[in-house]
């Protein structure tokens, strides 16, 4: 059904959902994952914090191949891990459009009943309206 699967995280405990989402969906089909982090950057000149970013990064890789592991126990194999700087939601969607992903998996906030329109303006929200591939949303 899905053969490339993109799971953007923000590496907080919030993607255990996402990730055990996948985990069933694959559990039964040929799929490759990608696990996306995006550091998003600011409006300085990239050089100033480089010592920053890279610090950023060599955590992020890290978290990355905690939730492979788990991935690739759970039988899914290939896992790709990717850490790509800018706005979040534009670069998760050009990397799916990019790389021909199939599906992407990533959490969505609870709906606050009493407030339902607080959360048009979030990640999730912003790339389920961008991409170009279904995308599931979890909670």
């Amino acid at each position: 059904m899905f053969e490339r699967i993109l799971v953007p995280v923000d590496l907080t405990e919030k993607n255990e959902v996402a990730i055990d989402t996948v985990v069933r969906l694959a559990a039964h089909n040929p799929t490759s994952v990608t696990l996306l982090h995006v550091i998003e950057t600011l409006a300085l000149p990239f050089e100033e914090l480089a010592q920053f970013y890279k610090e950023l990064e060599l955590r992020a890789a890290q978290a990355l191949t905690q939730l492979s592991v788990r991935l690739v126990k759970a039988g899914i194999s290939p896992v790709d891990r990717v850490v790509l700087y800018g706005p979040r939601a534009e670069k998760a969607v050009q990397y799916a459009e990019d790389n021909s992903i199939d599906l992407i998996v990533l959490n969505s906030h609870t709906i606050d009943q009493d407030n339902p329109g607080l959360g048009w303006a979030t990640l999730s929200y912003k790339m389920a309206i961008l991409a170009q591939c279904p995308v599931l949303l979890v909670k």
